[in-house]
């Protein structure tokens, strides 16, 4: 599990920061760069204002991870310790990114 900070506040999901989902899933699977990524799990806080009553932030969260050119994408479970989602004011999933992205590609 990673240590994850989430600066898309526009999420549903985002609670100061701390992500109430559970786990999330980043997408990319041809990203060579951060901006090719995005976290799959984003929920817009206008259009899907709720929020699982059971469910608390945490700061350690699971990440499965679909972006095959990441070094910290281990059998699509992210591996890093601490991991960045930003996109403050997105309003779609293709408006965030995993800024914890880092190429293994060496082109």
């Amino acid at each position: 599990m990673a240590e994850l900070k989430c600066t898309v506040e526009t999420c549903c999901f985002n609670s100061n920061h701390n992500c109430c989902k559970g786990d999330i899933m980043v997408g990319g699977k041809h990203a060579m760069k951060s901006d090719d990524t995005c976290c799959e799990s984003f929920c817009d806080h206008k259009r899907d204002s709720f929020k699982n009553a059971t469910e608390h932030p945490s700061k350690t969260i699971g990440i499965d991870c679909e972006a095959d050119n990441c070094k910290y994408n281990n059998n699509y479970r992210c591996v890093a310790e601490r991991v960045e989602i930003r996109g403050n004011s997105a309003c779609t999933c293709k408006e965030t990114a995993c800024a914890t992205f880092r190429s293994n590609c060496n082109c």
